[in-house]
């Protein structure tokens, strides 16, 4: 394969160049963009001999799928990163440190190699004359529209330090609720899974020890015990592998079919009709729908762009599609708050305050005090969630627990009515 001699500008400005194998000179800059270096000029290196050309390209292959493998298990920056990066950023830029420095002083406390990669090559791109947005876009894994576009608004205006501080209040806000959710979900799942482990446990191992037990004294045993055996056997055999390749069948096809666009739709319609859990979604859509619609309109992010960021982080595929239609009909001269209303997917109260922001002419700071309302009731619907299901928990492991510990004692009274 060919070999490259490539010269670039490192982030202070000094000359440096780099080697590097390509098909041609076109491939050898999309190579180093990837990289995040910026070539200023490209040459060929003369051919060498066939069997280093050779080895070369073995290596060159091996390199490619380590770093093809590195890219697949690479940790993305989450939202609670990303909101640092831009509390950082809007803070130096604010102190008057130049884009370049602050944002190469930010790489250099980035632990996360991927985050730390795209940070530096920005660096390079900032200082060659590309705008902040335009180079962030370059990084789809790590910064998302919402990100990107609060940065070009926040430059397109002279404002980059007030849009990042509201950048990253959003992204800390996004976050916070995402773990209020994670909280609410994740606390019945844990102990259910605790639950299932602990039945499992006792029915295999610790009912067979007193069936034997039971055997030797030959006592008669009750019906609910005699059961319970019957299961311990059950679970012990090779039929119950059959019912685990059942269950883990059933989960993949459960996750191809949410895969596909209806399948999802149908589940997440599903989801909004359950009890409880329903409303805290939809509440949950509606504070981020409120929070970011509110800051992209602020920062001067237009209507229809905006709808379409918010789009992407509802995470409910029918909410999704009805920003979407609502989207369609704002270009056809309907207001927002009548083509959301028709959708039927916020409440009530968040329309009727939309509706009158549009009508006053403050929809940025209505839908910002409509955010902060459905974040009150998003904690306050967790609370009550959390406080219901801790005794519901509760009750549920101490019925298994009881359960088996019963139709273990159950034979017991029998034996004792013997022995007198």
């Amino acid at each position: 394969m060919p070999a490259f001699v490539a010269t670039f500008k490192n982030s202070r400005g000094k000359t440096e160049t780099m080697t590097l194998e390509a098909v041609d000179a076109v491939s050898a800059r999309r190579d180093l963009r990837r990289r995040g270096i910026q070539a200023d000029s490209i040459d060929r290196k003369a051919e060498a001999s066939v069997g280093s050309q050779r080895a070369k390209e073995q290596t060159a292959k091996q390199s490619g799928l380590s770093q093809a493998l590195a890219n697949l298990t690479e940790k993305k920056p989450g939202i609670r990163e990303k909101a640092v990066f831009a509390n950082k950023l809007a803070a130096m830029v604010d102190a008057g440190v130049p884009i370049v420095r602050a944002i190469e002083l930010v790489a250099q406390q980035q632990t996360i190699p991927l985050f730390k990669r795209a940070l530096e090559a920005i660096t390079l791109d900032v200082n060659q004359g590309v705008a902040l947005g335009p180079a962030m876009r370059r990084w789809p894994k790590v910064f998302d529209k919402l990100s990107i576009a609060m940065v070009e608004a926040g430059e397109a205006g002279g404002v980059l330090d007030e849009s990042l501080r509201r950048l990253a209040k959003l992204l800390e806000d996004n976050a916070k609720l995402q773990n209020q959710i994670k909280g609410a979900l994740g606390y019945p799942v844990a102990v259910l899974f605790i639950a299932i482990l602990v039945f499992l446990g006792m029915t295999i191992f610790v009912i067979p020890t007193f069936a034997d037990i039971f055997d030797d004294l030959g006592a008669e045993l009750p019906l609910f015990t005699q059961l319970m055996i019957d299961l311990s056997k059950f679970l012990r055999s090779p039929a119950a592998f059959l019912i685990v390749g059942v269950i883990v069948a059933a989960v993949v096809l459960f996750g191809r079919f949410y895969a596909t666009p209806i399948g999802r739709r149908k589940v997440d319609a599903l989801i909004l009709k359950i009890p409880l859990f329903g409303d805290l979604i939809q509440k949950t859509a509606t504070a981020q729908f409120c929070r970011t619609f509110s800051s992209l309109t602020r920062a001067g992010v237009p209507i229809l762009m905006a709808l379409e960021i918010v789009r992407e982080i509802t995470g409910n595929a029918i909410i999704c599609d009805a920003i979407n239609a609502s989207r369609e009909d704002i270009t056809q001269g309907i207001p927002l708050s009548i083509a959301l209303a028709s959708k039927n997917v916020f409440p009530d109260m968040a329309i009727g305050m939309l509706a009158i922001g549009e009508e006053t002419g403050e929809l940025d700071a209505m839908l910002s005090k409509v955010a902060d309302f459905y974040e009150d009731e998003v904690s306050a619907t967790v609370k009550a969630i959390t406080s219901m299901l801790e005794p519901a928990m509760i009750v549920i492991v101490g019925g298994i627990v009881g359960s088996i510990l019963l139709a273990m004692y159950l034979p017991m009274f029998g034996i004792f009515e013997q022995i007198k």
